[in-house]
Formats: C-alpha cells, structure tokens, sequence
C-alpha cells in the first residue's frame, strides 16, 4: 500500500524479506528521492556485512531511496544518518537518557543495542544511481531470550511504545541528512565523539589498540602503543574500555 508522508511516498507493507530489498527494486524501477519503505515485520532484516536483524513486529522497519545530487562518501553518509538519528530519538526519550553510536552503524542506549543504520549504493556503470537507507529500532517488539543481553527497546529507555509515531520523525531526519556531502565536518566529528560508545575501548582486530574516534571520512581511527594512530575500515574486535572516557 502507497501513501503520502508530507513530500515523500510512502509503501507500508506487512511481513516482507527485506525493506532493503523492495526499496532497490523501487529505485530500479525510477522511484523519486524520499521514496520510503515500511513494514510491520522483516523475516530477513540484515545489518551490516549481512549480519541478520531480528525485526520483529512493534519495532520500526524504514527503508529510503535517496538519490543524493552532492558527491559523497557511503561510510559518512552512514555516520551523518546515525547522529541524526539519535539526536531525534534524544528528543522523545527521558531528560538525561542519550542514544550512543557504536561505529560504524549501530545505535546504542544503555551499553546494549537499540537499532542501526545500513546505507547500500548501487551503482550504474561508474554513476551511483542511488542510495538506500535503511534504519532500524526496537520500538516495542519482542526481544527473544538469545538476543535479552545484547538488546534494548526504546520503550524500555521510557521512550514511546508506537512506532508509527516515529516514522515522520526519524524519515525527515533521514532525508535532510542524506543532502549533505563531502567529508565529516569538525562539528561532526565532535558531536559523534559526544557520542561514541567505542571511545577508549580496546580493538583487538583487525589491528590492535585503543578506539580514538573517527576520521573525516568515516574510517576509524585506532591508537598504537607509539602514539600514532591508524585508520581502519570494516568490522572490529572489541575488548573493554581500557581507559577512563574523556569529558566533554
């Protein structure tokens, strides 16, 4: 089913595989920027390297075309889309509860997931065609005893149990992230830092050090025993927070 959220189209549909994969199929067939997908339930929700995502029904499920007119760089639109993101759920939860940013994508509140952020390009020969970006929550949804431990709702946080009150919310913040290009500006970089679940935590691979914030680009930036630091892009091993985490 198709409707209209504000200037966006938006297709609401039931138990689907993927809203990743209907929102490219939508973009192949010429879908406009905004383009959005939503579904009660994903049987095949995926993160990031094809990770799977429970997404079960009570959470939010979002999918967008974005067709960006600005050259920019996937990781730091993932970035862009997270800080924006949690910035918004900040403003329906409890004074003094914040959202963190585990790098590279995923949402964070009370040292346990509550969502993530998944930006796929598809290319036509060496021109992106278009971006979707997909963002998941856990609103309300049921969270099976193999996942209690790793996981959070936003309910649970004493945010809002209806996820349709979100769907506005969190897909404006989507599309007035996705116009901005280029490399992560210092506010951002400071306002990812103000958030960064990572910071100060041991990465025992695929090098080994002490997590020291992001990059311009997007990539994390590991700190060596020397001093010096190196950049590095893909999936971490996390060990403890090996020092104190700095004020700000």
């Amino acid at each position: 089913m198709a409707g209209s959220g504000g200037s966006r189209t938006i297709h609401r549909v039931g138990s689907v595989g993927s809203t990743q994969d209907i929102a490219h199929e939508l973009a192949r067939d010429g879908a406009a920027h905004g383009t959005t997908v939503i579904a009660e339930r994903q049987e095949a929700g995926r993160g990031t390297r094809g990770r799977g995502w429970s997404s079960g029904l009570g959470g939010l499920w979002l999918s967008m075309v974005l067709r960006p007119t600005t050259p920019l760089a996937i990781e730091g639109l993932s970035i862009r889309i997270g800080l924006a993101v949690a910035a918004a759920l900040d403003s329906v939860l409890p004074i003094g509860a914040s959202v963190q940013l585990k790098w590279p994508n995923d949402l964070f509140g009370q040292n346990r997931k509550l969502g993530g952020v998944l930006c796929e390009a598809r290319w036509i020969g060496e021109r992106l065609g278009w971006v979707v970006a997909g963002v998941g929550i856990n609103v309300a949804n049921g969270i099976g005893p193999d996942l209690a431990l790793g996981a959070v709702r936003l309910v649970d946080l004493g945010g809002p149990a209806n996820p349709e009150g979100l769907e506005r919310l969190v897909g404006d913040v989507v599309d007035e992230a996705s116009a901005l290009g280029g490399m992560l500006s210092d506010h951002e970089l400071k306002a990812f830092a103000r958030r960064d679940w990572l910071l100060g935590r041991r990465i025992l691979g695929p090098v080994s050090g002490i997590a020291a914030g992001l990059q311009a680009d997007g990539r994390l930036l590991v700190r060596q025993p020397d001093g010096t630091s190196q950049a590095v892009f893909g999936p971490v091993v996390v060990g403890d927070l090996a020092q104190p985490r700095p004020s700000h």
